[in-house]
């Protein structure tokens, strides 16, 4: 059937999204200037927002990077932001780049061993509830020490290589089929289609709690967020005084978040509860056993150069020896130049994953510098700044959380712990007051901000990954599926900051 230019315009436009969606964000296109025109600059920035969270909430209709780089790029044609700005708030962001387009490459390398260890994990573990905490506790313990994006790279890996070997078993191939492409289920038969929906089901469960986890270990140690870096910069404390400072609220946090998790597990709630099928635990039994009996002394090195690079990881990552991305970079040539990868479009695949979100990530900082070129959250700061005694560090606590949830959490706490840090060198608050401050501003940005994929960085990163479509996680599933840990640990969080800080 032929088309006209003009459809063809239209058909390549966006590529395969709903033409509803297509109409929606040209729209908003046509939109933006017009309010610019008429109700300034304020109100287009709050506009602008409330669309690129929704380019962020239909990501399984289409990768944000696209209607997302184009409100961005009218954004800055507008005048909403300059490139100055967008470049400033790049660069401050470069450690995180870094990371993105080495560290997650550098995990790619070390799938197999992470494949050879969780299916034994999981294979020997029966109990629902104790998988769930397992996969939440070990993320919360790596996070409070590595990266968070690290790790949820790690669980993504597993969780890809996961389905891809029982999509391959449902649609008839082998374990050895290469190349099997696990993002359509027209092969799969009819037989395994409900076990293949438990088993995304199951995956998505697993998922979410281990990125859930990332937040709750993240939020403990001077080193588990970059925001935590910050505060601790700005309030001089050494890794031991960040934990103890921190610990009157994120330890209850914590141990409220591991009952959320074995509660949700328990019954069946917020779309948890989907246990591994039978089919699905006989597929990964028999991979299991096939690799074993297969293996050879050169799949036996791989592992073996893999587990000693994954040691050497977690060493340099735990000691700071350098930038994470940089460390990344060193997995990257340690796993190869060891395992015989020294072809280039082989080592170009590890990069797949992570350069697509890292160009989102670029677009998401052209947003956060219109709000700052804007003042957009100025108003609700400067009301929280306003107040006195345990109320502050309270509101404080919830506006942080607020504005995390749609905004980049970094950003936000540089602003409130420069002006506390201000407000404390001209003496108006005590040391004191100060401490419990920074307390509020750093579990603001990190617990609350569990509520939306775009207020943790690693939620994004989870919600854009190839392994969301393959699972069936979208932006609302994830909101829902994050719901009751945001309530639990959020509520927690505030109680025992108000009681503390009386």
């Amino acid at each position: 059937m032929s088309h006209t230019l003009s459809q063809s315009f239209g058909r390549a436009f966006l590529g395969q999204s709903p033409g509803w969606y297509k109409l929606t964000i040209v729209g908003f296109l046509l939109l933006n200037p017009i309010v610019m025109l008429l109700a300034g600059p304020m109100v287009t920035g709050w506009l602008l927002l409330g669309e690129f969270i929704f380019t962020l909430a239909m990501a399984l209709r289409c990768y944000p990077l696209q209607p997302g780089g184009l409100l961005a790029i009218e954004a800055v044609i507008i005048g909403l932001t300059t490139p100055e700005s967008v470049y400033e708030e790049v660069t401050g962001a470069f450690p995180v780049i870094l990371l993105l387009i080495f560290m997650v490459a550098g995990i790619y390398f070390l799938r197999d061993l992470l494949l050879f260890v969780f299916t034994r994990l999981i294979l020997r573990i029966r109990s629902r509830e104790a998988l769930a905490l397992m996969f939440c506790g070990v993320s919360a313990l790596l996070s409070a020490f590595l990266d968070a994006l690290t790790v949820v790279a790690v669980a993504v890996t597993v969780g890809t290589g996961f389905f891809e070997v029982y999509h391959r078993v449902a649609s008839g191939k082998t374990h050895a089929t290469l190349h099997h492409d696990s993002t359509h289920d027209s092969e799969v038969h009819v037989l395994h289609r409900d076990n293949l929906d438990s088993f995304r089901g199951f995956l998505r469960a697993m998922m979410m709690h281990g990125a859930v986890g990332t937040a709750i270990g993240g939020v403990m140690t001077q080193v588990g967020e970059p925001q935590n870096l910050l505060i601790a910069e700005q309030a001089g404390w050494t890794f031991g005084e960040f934990f103890v400072a921190m610990a009157p609220v994120t330890v209850p946090v914590a141990i409220a978040g591991f009952a959320t998790c074995w509660l949700v597990e328990r019954f069946r709630l917020f779309g948890y509860g989907t246990p591994l099928p039978d089919a699905a635990r006989a597929v990964l039994e028999d991979y299991s056993r096939e690799l074993a009996a297969r293996s050879t002394p050169r799949e036996g090195q791989v592992l073996i150069v893999q587990a000693i690079v994954a040691i050497l990881l977690v060493l340099a990552l735990a000691f700071h020896v350098a930038e994470v991305g940089l460390i990344g970079l060193l997995v990257i040539i340690l796993a190869t130049a060891f395992t015989g990868v020294t072809e280039e479009h082989r080592i170009g695949k590890a990069f797949e994953v992570a350069l697509p979100f890292t160009a989102l990530l670029v677009v998401f900082f052209v947003i956060v510098a219109e709000i700052h070129d804007q003042h957009l959250f100025e108003p609700m700061i400067n009301r929280v700044l306003a107040l006195e005694g345990s109320l502050q560090a309270v509101m404080l606590y919830l506006a942080a959380g607020v504005l995390s949830s749609i905004s980049d959490n970094v950003f936000v706490a540089s602003v409130y712990i420069t002006e506390i840090k201000a407000a404390l060198l001209q003496g108006t608050i005590t040391r004191e007051q100060f401490d419990w401050l920074a307390v509020a501003i750093n579990t603001g940005t990190n617990i609350p901000s569990v509520a939306t994929p775009n207020g943790q960085a690693a939620f994004l990163f989870l919600l854009t990954s190839t392994l969301a479509p393959l699972i069936r996680l979208g932006y609302g599933r994830m909101v829902w599926m994050a719901l009751p840990y945001f309530i639990v640990m959020t509520s927690v969080g505030l109680g025992a900051l108000a009681y503390v800080s009386l």
